[in-house]
């Protein structure tokens, strides 16, 4: 296949960029900037801009670029950027998608498990309506904003991704520092539920849904959800570290963080991937303690 690939740079895209060029496919990369090489393309996500080389001839496009949700405290400028930089660029692909003549005909666009809101304890796949809060929105404008490729017959399909664990990036690179000093603490109360996937895991699940045509939203979490308690230990566990005594107050952690802490830390969602699972999908690291072992 020869497959277009946004936000390439990033953690997720630098593994799945590397997977699919072992698995034999090409890839092209979309970058802002000037392009640096043959497989680089530009393009302009909030100016509507995407040069049409890219999708000549291509089969399927993973658009994984956006605003990272936990890089910065939520100030009213940055849940705007956080908007943007979802919602243009992902309309500005649609559309592109939509004018191609002969252009790749699926789109497995990112997405997030916070579209479900905070679901306490109780289990939800994708047949679940939308939760509330700012995340839910979010999402909600972000896979909305597929619907110019949808209606011109792409494959569109939302990938609802949870955490994703890795020792190079994302929120476990960030938290790692703290646990290996034997810092690390609960979150609030700990019930809130945490769902998880690994990086290798993930990068299979892409390449999963390139392969299998499954339209609509697809959980990319592992089988198992864990409670922010169960998590802290395992990773504790893990490292081989103990852990603070007492929990992290909610308090103190709104105080620090604001709204992020109350949406992304101190509410939950306790997530399934039943499509995937339905479609025959199987997990190298089902387990929370499977996928800290393999990716630390």
């Amino acid at each position: 296949m020869t497959t277009v690939v946004t936000g390439s740079s990033g953690l997720l895209g630098t593994a799945l960029v590397r997977a699919l060029r072992a698995d034999g496919h090409e890839v092209r990369r979309l970058v802002r900037r000037a392009p640096a090489g043959p497989d680089e393309y530009f393009w302009n996500p909030a100016g509507g801009t995407l040069d049409p080389g890219a999708l000549e001839g291509a089969d399927a496009v993973v658009h994984l670029a956006g605003a990272g949700i936990g890089d910065r405290r939520w100030s009213e400028a940055y849940k705007r950027e956080l908007v943007a930089s979802r919602v243009s660029g992902t309309r500005t692909l649609a559309e592109a998608l939509a004018r191609a003549d002969g252009g790749p005909r699926v789109l497995l666009s990112s997405s997030a498990i916070g579209f479900y809101g905070d679901t306490g304890d109780r289990a939800v796949d994708e047949s679940a309506p939308a939760g509330t809060g700012f995340l839910a929105d979010l999402v909600g404008a972000w896979e909305a904003a597929t619907a110019p490729a949808g209606e011109a017959g792409v494959r569109v399909t939302p990938m609802r991704t949870g955490v994703v664990l890795s020792g190079r990036g994302g929120a476990l690179a960030r938290m790692l520092p703290i646990f290996k000093m034997g810092a690390g603490a609960v979150l609030g109360n700990g019930r809130q539920y945490v769902s998880w996937i690994s990086l290798p895991d993930w990068v299979d699940a892409v390449r999963f849904l390139l392969a299998h045509d499954l339209a609509g939203p697809v959980n990319l979490t592992a089988p198992e959800p864990v409670t922010n308690a169960e998590y802290t230990a395992a990773l504790a566990k893990a490292l081989r570290r103990p852990t603070m005594p007492l929990p992290a107050p909610r308090l103190a952690l709104r105080l620090a963080l604001g709204e992020f802490a109350e949406e992304a830390l101190l509410a939950g969602q306790r997530v399934l991937p039943r499509r995937l699972l339905d479609a025959g999908h199987r997990f190298a690291h089902p387990t929370v303690g499977e996928a800290l072992a393999a990716v630390l």
